[in-house]
């Protein structure tokens, strides 16, 4: 990966990782060339399907910005932030890394639901 760009650079994904949280919610903001669309689909398939087998995986799905916007959110869930840190921080992830376009720019944030009465439950 080119670069990590922190959602909130006042509190970026290396502190939340050392937070003990369960369930948690991955987003990961992805910002690329039109032209390394295809390379970047290509290898996110590859590492979703290999977090899938890592423990504490629940589900993952990708989406893509309406337009011609090459913007895409990766929203991804995990049993616990021990086992994210975990599955992220596994040699086999981390090489994977170095295979994005150089124009891949991610930007990841763990968040917990939240309960609102009457709407949806945490």
């Amino acid at each position: 990966m080119s670069l990590l760009r922190p959602l909130d650079p006042g509190f970026p994904i290396e502190r939340q990782l050392g937070i003990d949280a369960a369930p948690v919610v991955l987003v990961n903001r992805f910002t690329l060339d039109k032209a390394d669309a295809q390379r970047f689909l290509d290898i996110w398939r590859d590492d979703a399907a290999f977090m899938q087998h890592r423990p504490g995986f629940i589900s993952t799905q990708l989406h893509r910005a309406i337009g011609s916007s090459p913007t895409y959110l990766n929203h991804a869930l995990r049993e616990s932030t021990a086992q994210f840190r975990a599955a992220f921080g596994d040699p086999g992830f981390q090489s994977r890394l170095a295979a994005y376009p150089v124009s891949a720019v991610a930007s990841p944030h763990l968040l917990r639901k939240v309960a609102a009465p009457g709407v949806c439950v945490a």
